[in-house]
């Protein structure tokens, strides 16, 4: 079995594998990633492989100090300087200049690198151990619904990974928010930090970009993180009793009567708690075998934003 539980001995595994070309899942503070080392194209190319990501899709990397991230950036500016500093480590993706180093591979031949630095004690330990960055996609089959389990890689990609590092449950349960900084400072995905916590550094940033001839950053695309159920947004009270037998529902703070099954994301409606239950909840729901899953919109404030766009994506299979 390839999934184990965190102890000083499988993080040192861990880190061998990764030093030799190996691809190991391990909890972030925001959901579990497929790691390989991002400075080793072949081990980079065993992702795509493992997860089915067309190689358009750029990879974010993870690194646990200023020394790494020289290795993959080749300059930050200031305002990428001020955003680490009231951020990292944490949730915030930066989109910068990439080194020669990198791989095309990692960034889908752009001249830019997304990369952030991880708070999670095991992620950074791993990184620490491997001693080289990361590059790290969610640790799930492309398209489909973020794993914040470790059960979730498990049953999800199964034997294809070689080794699954089990943390426990993620903290924030949706990925990481992504800024891009040149030519203009710009909002690439909404994640686990509110926009308006980095603008309160940056000041504004741009929501919209020219069209793109590939995507600048994970998460750009229009289908994403869906289940393998259809799943629709829409309140509870506008679906007829008579549609509800067969379906799911995700609600945000109370059910619904007449549903097959039920989860709510936080009866207090605590956006954070919603969003660390988001993918959990839709996974529980995804495997039940219910015909249709219908989630509750949430309010469109702080994280709920991530929430929503994520919820969006996924109507879109």
């Amino acid at each position: 079995m390839n999934l184990v539980s965190a102890t000083p001995a499988s993080i040192d595994r861990a880190a061998a594998l990764l030093r030799d070309g190996a691809v190991v899942a391990f909890p972030t503070e925001t959901v579990y990633g497929l790691g390989a080392n991002a400075l080793d194209a072949v081990a980079v190319a065993r992702i795509f492989e493992i997860k089915a990501r067309p190689t358009f899709d750029p990879l974010i990397v993870h690194v646990i100090d200023d020394a790494m991230l020289g290795r993959v950036a080749a300059e930050v500016p200031d305002l990428a300087r001020a955003l680490m500093a009231r951020f990292w480590p944490g949730p915030l993706t930066l989109v910068l200049r990439k080194a020669p180093e990198v791989p095309e591979l990692v960034t889908s031949g752009l001249p830019t690198v997304a990369v952030r630095m991880p708070a999670h004690p095991l992620a950074r330990a791993l990184i620490e151990r491997a001693g080289v960055p990361l590059a790290a996609p969610s640790a799930n089959p492309f398209g489909y619904l973020s794993p914040t389990r470790a059960e979730h890689v498990a049953h999800m990609l199964g034997e294809r990974v070689d080794l699954i590092l089990d943390g426990g449950a993620t903290e924030y349960g949706v990925e990481s928010t992504i800024v891009l900084l040149e030519p203009v400072p710009a909002l690439l995905r909404h994640g686990a930090i509110p926009v308006e916590e980095i603008e309160a550094v940056a000041g504004p940033l741009a929501r919209e970009l020219p069209d793109e001839a590939k995507p600048l950053a994970p998460g750009r695309l229009p289908q994403h993180y869906a289940p393998r159920t259809p799943i629709r947004l829409t309140e509870p009270s506008e679906v007829p009793i008579a549609e509800r037998a067969d379906a799911g529902l995700l609600a945000f703070r109370a059910p619904a009567p007449g549903y097959r099954a039920t989860r709510v994301l936080s009866e207090r409606g605590d956006l954070r708690e919603a969003a660390a239950n988001l993918f959990r909840h839709l996974h529980e729901l995804d495997a039940i075998g219910v015909t249709r899953i219908d989630a509750q919109p949430v309010p469109l404030e702080g994280v709920g934003i991530a929430i929503m766009d994520r919820l969006r994506r996924a109507t879109h299979a």
